[in-house]
């Protein structure tokens, strides 16, 4: 079982970071390059998020796995993800405080006016990196979705869409099920 390491300790720059980051009391909050943003998503943002959810949840829970938006670290770096949701095996999550990208099944960020290019480069680059097998896009700015897939050292090398909102996305296995966009317009 592979999870982030425990920040206790804090000796260095990037360790103390993620600790501050950790024990903020209120708002979660997440880490994006060094900038510290608070992680407040609207309703609408929420709805998205939950369309997409309500779908992979049964599918999840048949691999062993649970849905949730728990922190990320990419370790190395100065950042510390809170994706809208991430698919991650329940044995791997259960008292994890953190777990790495490449834990996970699939993530799926939902874009927002503030922070659209954040999800759209920064994360889909980053989460490449960290080897995260799949990465979902819901660009609520552009009303499409893409699944990025294929890890490699210079991001991923394969992206299904954009797609636009309405018309059906793949998620290939250990997935294997269509995604209907319809409710997201």
């Amino acid at each position: 079982m592979s999870t982030a390491p425990d920040y206790q300790g804090i000796e260095d720059p990037e360790r103390a970071l993620k600790y501050a980051v950790q024990h903020i009391r209120g708002d979660r909050a997440q880490i994006i390059e060094g900038i510290i943003e608070p992680v407040s998503p609207t309703w609408d943002h929420e709805a998205a998020a939950e369309t997409i959810r309500d779908q992979i949840r049964s599918r999840a829970r048949e691999l062993g796995c649970v849905t949730g938006s728990g922190n990320l670290d990419l370790p190395g770096s100065s950042n510390w993800y809170v994706p809208d949701i991430a698919v991650v095996p329940a044995a791997q999550a259960k008292g994890a405080a953190a777990l790495l990208p490449a834990d996970t099944l699939l993530i799926v960020e939902v874009t927002s006016e503030s922070n659209g290019d954040t999800d759209r480069v920064v994360k889909r680059k980053r989460y490449a990196e960290y080897h995260a097998p799949l990465y979902l896009v819901v660009d609520r700015q552009e009303k499409s979705v893409t699944l990025y897939s294929e890890p490699g050292q210079l991001g991923y090398t394969r992206a299904d869409g954009p797609h636009p909102f309405g018309a059906r996305i793949h998620l290939p296995e250990p997935f294997n099920l269509d995604l209907d966009t319809s409710e997201l317009t």
